[in-house]
């Protein structure tokens, strides 16, 4: 009876938390939204996407520091789903519910092939080259390696955002049509008060998420162990907790008919989960001498690039329907299933 009422009273905590993570992750949109209303695109879709890399760092950190088996794939993991989980999953969904209520949908093809572009080379450099270097057996990196890639990678998505925002910001700004038709553009902008109110709730609403995120992933690795399922769907699952504020935030626009902010929003995660993220847990790896290991199988790179493929001829147009949609979705069932039976 005892163990019953100890199963039950873990249960409710475990609810308890889960509800407390998605009324922080409805929070967290709302205040972003008023941000990103005030500071206009492509700026506003940017605050979203550097709070919740800053969540993915802490949780990868945190679970690195732990040393438990398997501690130094999380890094390799998280990253590659987030990046199957943003181009498949969240862009898939956008354009697939965008597509059943607004039939096609369109958006600058020159932004979009740009971050695309960015990310495919990233995720070359972090994900891929750890396997066919061969200063050390195995999806590793030397030291040298690694703090070079580190480099590199943070050296390219800095010229993405001055690109993003500065030289060509006009890529990432929704069609003169789409103006017309989007009241969001033509409401009126929230004071500098609301805004300066939205950011402080904004960071406390990332701040009850990553810690919910963070007690719930003993409770994930427990449930992964005890269905005896591979150790990367932890990944998966923080991955996908972690992007829960930006995926809802990206299919809210998407039904709005903008799909140029959930574009931003979706590639813009993407970037900085690679860009931002692999630097920092690069040298923290380097500097407390934590293993770190970041090639992907050659299963997973067949997949990574199919969905690169396929993403490169979504954005080729400027334009989507609900057939773009149910391709991405199937990729990224395809991506799960495998994830689960390899």
């Amino acid at each position: 009876m005892s163990n019953l009422t100890q199963l039950t009273s873990q249960t409710w905590v475990i609810a308890l938390m889960a509800v407390m993570l998605i009324g922080g992750v409805l929070s967290a949109v709302h205040h972003a939204e008023v941000v990103a209303h005030k500071t206009g695109e492509p700026y506003g879709t940017l605050v979203l996407a550097m709070c919740i890399t800053v969540i993915e760092v802490s949780l990868i950190i945190s679970m690195m520091m732990t040393g438990h088996e398997g501690s130094e794939f999380i890094a390799r993991d998280a990253v590659f789903a987030t990046v199957m989980i943003v181009i498949n999953g969240v862009i898939g969904l956008c354009i697939f519910i965008g597509g059943l209520k607004h039939h096609e949908m369109t958006f600058r093809n020159e932004g979009t092939n740009s971050a695309l572009a960015v990310l495919t080379a990233l995720a070359t450099f972090i994900l891929v080259m750890p396997i066919v270097t061969i200063s050390t057996p195995g999806p590793d990196f030397t030291k040298s390696q690694l703090a070079f890639a580190g480099i590199a990678s943070f050296a390219l998505y800095m010229a993405f955002l001055f690109f993003q925002t500065i030289t060509h910001r006009d890529y990432y700004l929704p069609k003169a049509q789409d103006k017309k038709t989007d009241i969001n553009f033509h409401a009126q902008k929230p004071s500098n008060a609301k805004t300066a109110i939205s950011v402080v709730l904004l960071l406390l609403s990332l701040i009850v998420v990553v810690a919910m995120a963070e007690l719930l992933s003993p409770a994930i690795e427990s449930g992964v162990a005890a269905l005896g399922a591979p150790k990367t769907i932890v990944g998966i699952a923080i991955a996908m907790l972690v992007l829960l504020p930006e995926g809802y935030a990206a299919v809210r626009a998407a039904r709005a008919n903008r799909l140029q902010s959930s574009l931003n929003l979706a590639l813009g995660s993407a970037l900085a989960s690679i860009g931002l993220s692999i630097p920092v847990i690069a040298a923290i790896a380097i500097v407390f001498q934590l293993p770190l290991t970041l090639g992907i199988s050659e299963l997973n790179m067949t997949l990574m690039y199919l969905t690169f493929f396929i993403g490169a001829l979504t954005l080729a147009i400027g334009r989507t329907t609900l057939l773009q949609g149910v391709v991405h979705l199937i990729i990224f069932f395809e991506y799960l299933f495998l994830s689960l039976v390899p």
